[in-house]
């Protein structure tokens, strides 16, 4: 797949320091500058070509794939959930403890029960950290994973990843960071 569009807004990404972590700045993983229609649809595009959507629902972490979650739901015909960094009390509520490369906080889930199948899509994979946490948490609710969709992948740790939360990661770009720029690997 070629994606010149999400290559090209990549290259023109910020790169910020948040202590020892180097963050990218990009539409797709923060909304700035801004999202392009353009970026979005070949993003969307190549998820539907490379995902697996016997689901039962899109799952979504707050804020950033709910872009993601919202055009591939329109794209595909399936709802979508977002798991949210506020507590609501609904019943069958549950918290998660989320540890990025950045930041910690807790999420929660709603609307999900035992049986149901899910894709959870992403804007980026790093540490991991977000993924464990959701992924098993849905193993403890006996929520069933059809597919793990990722649009940049900013780690050499995938495998680690893969085998911690046992799914394959399905991402559409690598990227590293060397000397304050983003190149696609």
């Amino acid at each position: 797949m070629v994606f010149e569009a999400l290559k090209a807004s990549l290259a023109e990404a910020s790169v910020i320091e948040r202590g020892d972590y180097e963050y990218i700045v990009h539409p797709i993983t923060d909304g700035i500058p801004r999202v392009e229609p353009e970026v979005l649809g070949e993003v969307v595009d190549a998820m539907v070509e490379v995902g697996n959507f016997d689901c039962d629902a899109i799952l979504t972490v707050e804020a950033l794939g709910i872009p993601l979650a919202t055009a591939l739901s329109l794209k595909i015909g399936k709802p979508f959930s977002i798991v949210r960094k506020k507590m609501y009390g609904l019943p069958g509520e549950v918290n998660l403890s989320q540890i990025t490369g950045y930041s910690k906080a807790t999420l929660f889930i709603n609307g999900l029960k035992a049986g149901d199948k899910v894709v959870i899509v992403d804007d980026v994979v790093s540490t991991g950290g977000t993924l464990w946490a959701l992924v098993d948490a849905l193993k403890k609710m006996q929520v069933h994973i059809s597919d793990v969709l990722v649009v940049i992948e900013k780690t050499d740790k995938k495998a680690e990843i893969e085998r911690k939360i046992g799914h394959a990661i399905k991402t559409l770009v690598k990227v590293e960071v060397a000397d304050g720029r983003v190149i696609v690997v």
